[in-house]
């Protein structure tokens, strides 16, 4: 049976790639609309066959849409394209996949992009998810002694790299006058950190739903969330050459999101279930991720880009990343869509 949602009118906040230059939100449908060709001709490459490649983490509506895309596979087929899907543990390697072009949109963390853009990825923010700090965590097994993040000192902490989480870290540790350097860190990805963690081989682990929600259920504790630390935006991010020649694919991808988004906003079961099923990833575990996963795209600001310009002012004074950038680069203003107002 198919899943489709009915009733929803195209969203007026769908793509911030309408965000004017100088800070004044414009109407995204109009800017695409008139974006990549004079009126009454197809946008650049329409004659050809283009493959839009959907990078996806088993969260959210790209995952949703992924086992419900009968609907986007015949609007992509009404403008000469068709879709296909392309599934990752995390952020940093679904956009060096778009380095590559294996991906042309994506959906990822708050810090992904900002290492993304610092190694040169071609990508673009184009709209992102409500912020959701109680959606990623640091925590501990349930008898473990730590209990605040200070005593995390001397500790081994496994934390994927470059991820949404990383910056959790940083954060937390700087609520306690530590840094990176205080902790031993150890950059493992979600199955690996996950496998460390149960056998005690790190003391604490920083991670996201759907993967925290299933460690609390399994009975770890949580240490600290995100909460009065960090936004954890998700970001919905474009290969910068496609949000340039095809925004017209762009658009009608994230309207397909924006409609996922919507119905999972009020049947957290329903989606629960579906993405139980698809990726055997516990109910209760996804339930509970689902039950405090805020929905709903939004356009792309100056005050989120300037939430993204202190992620990466911050791992750039760590050193973390070698050079520092200005994240206002991986957004293209109205003046790249043609006559938008």
């Amino acid at each position: 049976m198919s899943f489709r949602p009915y009733g929803l009118s195209r969203p007026s906040v769908l793509l911030a790639l309408s965000l004017l230059a100088c800070g004044r939100e414009a109407d995204p449908a109009a800017a695409l609309d008139q974006a990549g060709a004079p009126a009454g001709q197809d946008p650049p490459g329409a004659s050809e066959e283009v493959v839009v490649r959907l990078g996806y983490q088993k969260i959210g509506p790209p995952f949703l849409l992924e086992q419900r895309d009968e609907r986007l596979v015949e609007q992509l087929q009404a403008r000469g394209a068709r879709v296909e899907w392309v599934e990752f543990q995390a952020g940093p390697p679904l956009l060096e996949a778009m380095r590559a072009g294996a991906v042309d949109i994506g959906y990822v963390g708050e810090t992904p992009p900002v290492f993304a853009q610092a190694g040169g990825v071609p990508f673009v923010y184009v709209a992102t998810d409500p912020p959701a700090p109680r959606a990623e965590a640091i925590i501990v097994p349930g008898g473990s002694p730590i209990q605040t993040v200070a005593q995390l000192a001397g500790k081994r902490v496994a934390v994927n790299r470059g991820s949404n989480v990383h910056y959790l870290l940083v954060r937390a540790l700087e609520r306690e006058k530590l840094t990176l350097a205080d902790v031993e860190v150890v950059f493992l990805a979600p199955a690996d950190a996950r496998a460390a963690f149960d056998s005690g081989k790190v003391d604490a682990w920083v991670i996201w739903d759907p993967f925290l929600a299933a460690a609390e259920l399994d009975g770890a504790r949580v240490l600290r969330d995100g909460q009065g630390l960090v936004d954890n935006h998700l970001f919905y991010v474009v290969r910068r050459e496609l949000a340039a020649q095809r925004p017209d694919l762009v658009r009608v991808v994230l309207d397909q999101y924006q409609e996922l988004s919507a119905w999972a906003a009020t049947h957290h079961q329903d989606a629960a279930r579906i993405l139980a099923t698809s990726s055997g990833i516990a109910y209760d575990a996804l339930l509970r991720a689902e039950e405090r996963h805020p929905y709903g795209l939004q356009a792309i600001t100056p005050e989120v880009l300037a939430r993204q310009q202190a992620i990466a002012d911050a791992f750039h004074a760590l050193g973390v990343i070698p050079q520092a950038i200005r994240a206002a680069d991986a957004f293209l203003p109205a003046a790249a869509y043609g006559d938008a107002p």
